[in-house]
């Protein structure tokens, strides 16, 4: 397998199966390639932990090496996705910490989001109900966003005395939604709708609450059946252009996509096309 200058060369021995991970904090199951997390504490809508926090983080990382795993469901149970952090378990704790403290969570927080995005695998959000706070965050950190029309996306900091500036926010959200959107929901704190979600940019689509979880597995399994290594190498080069002039983007692309012509799934595709069948990737 070939790899973008910059990428970690994982050796084959190096990658192992997901379907047995054991998760503390939340459900997750593997099955067609997919991935599904769901925050499972639903007589509070979800909220995240300090130990919620760092299981994420380190499974996400993990993601980096599943043989596995092409697509990750993000959802949450009970009508609801995540309220954000906890407010007894989170909230109330910081306000008694120092500043070396403060930084180690903010740090650990914004790791989730680093390792959300520098994992291979897409990561369809399935937005329901309560998207508050870091809900509102882990939603905006997934590569699409499948939602309801009684969804409701907060990025509520302002709320609580701080910045919009979490884990990202102020770098991420105006690129899916705009700068004067993205400023208007971080320097209020309001809530988005469903349809206003949709309308911005923010949801790719909205279905029925009971078909949410289905809709969006489905979606991520016409990821994982497709040809992963070039997902993973559009998923790395969405992120990296972010901060390259158009010409330097240009470059970026024309190497990596060099790299996606001597894949074995691209032969596949030809041969496929030539034969007059569906071409099956394997991501190599």
């Amino acid at each position: 397998m070939r790899h973008l200058p910059g990428q970690t060369h994982q050796l084959p021995g190096n990658r192992q199966p997901m379907a047995d991970h054991l998760a503390r904090h939340f459900k997750f199951s593997v099955a067609h390639g997919v991935a599904t997390v769901v925050l499972n504490r639903p007589e509070r809508k979800n909220p995240l932990t300090f130990d919620s926090y760092a299981e994420l983080r380190d499974l996400f990382r993990a993601l980096v090496y599943a043989s596995d795993v092409h697509a990750v469901v993000l959802a949450g149970e009970g009508g609801n996705f995540c309220s954000g952090g906890d407010v007894h378990e989170i909230i109330g704790p910081l306000t008694k910490l120092d500043m070396p403290g403060l930084m180690a969570f903010t740090h650990m927080t914004g790791d989730v989001i680093k390792a959300m995005r520098a994992c291979p695998q897409p990561i369809v959000a399935a937005v329901d109900g309560v998207c508050a706070g870091a809900g509102a965050i882990l939603a905006m950190s997934s590569d699409m966003r499948l939602g309801t029309a009684r969804s409701n996306t907060a990025f509520l900091f302002n709320r609580v005395g701080l910045a919009g500036c979490d884990m990202g926010a102020c770098a991420i959200l105006p690129r899916i939604i705009g700068q004067g959107r993205a400023s208007e929901l971080l320097y209020t704190g309001r809530a988005m709708d469903g349809e206003t979600a949709e309308r911005w940019g923010f949801l790719n689509r909205l279905v029925a609450p009971e078909a949410l979880l289905d809709e969006a597995q489905g979606l991520a399994r016409k990821l994982a059946e497709g040809p992963t290594f070039a997902n993973g190498v559009t998923k790395r080069m969405l992120h990296q252009e972010w901060s390259m002039g158009v010409d330097e983007a240009i470059e970026a692309e024309a190497q990596a996509q060099a790299i996606c012509m001597a894949t074995n799934d691209f032969h596949r595709a030809y041969h496929a096309f030539v034969a007059k069948q569906r071409p099956v990737f394997e991501g190599d």
